[in-house]
């Protein structure tokens, strides 16, 4: 979507768009009710100022959402498509990481209460799984600071991916 039909349509539909971005509505209303943008860098520094930070609760709400590392959402919304694209670096057919990513996301989800969260996007299985190994080693407060910001890195790529310059740009 071109950055000047994004500032155009109504709050309800902008909203709409952006949810799948971060189902976090304080963040969402935030970015939404400052357009209009006139740049995608304003918008994302906009997204930016309204990811920092996130209260224990939105991080909570936000993280219901996210699928386990190494297995691709079914869904088909798009907050799934952008989970499977993000998810590219984990080939399904290697069994060796998709079996250490399993393993490690239940010790995680043991020790923390909820799925390792990384942003997926750009980094391969092997690095993903070396993140959750060296993760798995933190204190919950370590881990809830790490979270929160991986959520507002997946925010900001996915809200990039989304709305671009456009042509007259």
């Amino acid at each position: 979507m071109e950055l000047a039909e994004f500032n155009s349509v109504d709050r309800d539909e902008a909203i709409r768009i952006l949810t799948p971005c971060l189902d976090i509505s304080r963040w969402v209303e935030a970015v939404v009710d400052a357009r209009p943008f006139t740049n995608v860098d304003e918008l994302l520094g906009q997204a930016q100022r309204a990811a920092d930070p996130f209260t224990p609760a939105e991080v909570e709400s936000a993280m219901a959402h996210h699928p386990r590392i190494g297995e691709r959402p079914k869904a088909q919304t798009t907050e799934a498509a952008m989970s499977r694209s993000e998810q590219a670096g984990v080939d399904p057919r290697d069994n060796q990481t998709t079996a250490a990513l399993a393993e490690g996301n239940l010790a995680y989800e043991e020790k923390f209460g909820r799925v390792f969260l990384i942003r997926a996007a750009g980094r391969s299985a092997q690095e993903m799984l070396s993140a959750l190994q060296e993760r798995i080693t933190h204190t919950p407060e370590e881990e809830d600071t790490i979270v929160a910001g991986q959520l507002r890195e997946i925010a900001l790529l996915r809200l990039s991916g989304l709305i671009s310059e456009g042509v007259n740009a």
